[in-house]
């Protein structure tokens, strides 16, 4: 891929448990990951060490102040130019950031996941498609209390009354607001086939536009 073709940057937005990195996952699976750079916001959350660890548990980290947006903003532009990023380590059990790093490579694919990426402004002009996936409520709390017993170490009462005080409220305030600046609204996420079947071919036709140019 010639450094003079300028990657194409896809967006994936959506509410917490609803179905984003599905999305997300599939699209790497039927493009094809050696070409798409993936990113995802969670790793760009702030570091909290300077804060006690019963204080680090009431931060509102569904608000976009908590993340490090400007170094996420910093790293697509770096991958646009076709250089190689260092991307964050988080650990969401301490909620702080590891001295780890992961690098990724420049591909013709930007792929970015977060439930805030449209709400930013700065950062939703770097995309070029925006994809919003749209589920139910109810549904996309039962996948964020699983999620959160499962692989962050949350009890189910810290998880309830996290999404009570700071998810849904915030959701209400940035996320879902930030629907209306998407490109593609899928329903059910990943799992809506004829959904994703056009995302997927528009995707193919762009890089297939990238490679002749």
């Amino acid at each position: 891929m010639s450094g003079k073709n300028k990657p194409i940057t896809i967006g994936v937005a959506g509410g917490t448990g609803s179905g984003k990195t599905t999305v997300a996952e599939a699209i790497i699976q039927r493009v094809g990951f050696q070409h798409i750079a993936f990113l995802q916001h969670d790793a760009y959350y702030l570091d909290q060490s300077h804060l006690p660890p019963e204080e680090r548990a009431r931060v509102n980290y569904d608000h976009p102040d908590t993340l490090d947006n400007e170094l996420l903003i910093k790293h697509i532009k770096a991958l646009q130019a076709w250089q190689a990023v260092e991307v964050p380590i988080y650990d969401f059990t301490t909620h702080t950031r590891t001295a780890r790093t992961r690098r990724v490579e420049p591909q013709p694919v930007i792929l970015v996941e977060g439930i805030l990426i449209f709400a930013i402004r700065d950062l939703r002009q770097l995309m070029d498609v925006k994809i919003y996936v749209d589920t139910d409520a109810d549904i996309r709390f039962i996948r964020r209390l699983q999620r959160d017993i499962a692989e962050r170490g949350r009890t189910m009462e810290l998880v309830v009354r996290q999404y009570l005080s700071t998810v849904r409220p915030m959701h209400l305030e940035f996320v879902e607001p930030s629907k209306r600046y998407a490109d593609v609204i899928i329903p059910e996420g990943g799992f809506n086939e004829v959904a994703m079947d056009m995302v997927v071919a528009r995707i193919q036709a762009l890089l297939a536009g990238l490679a002749t140019t």
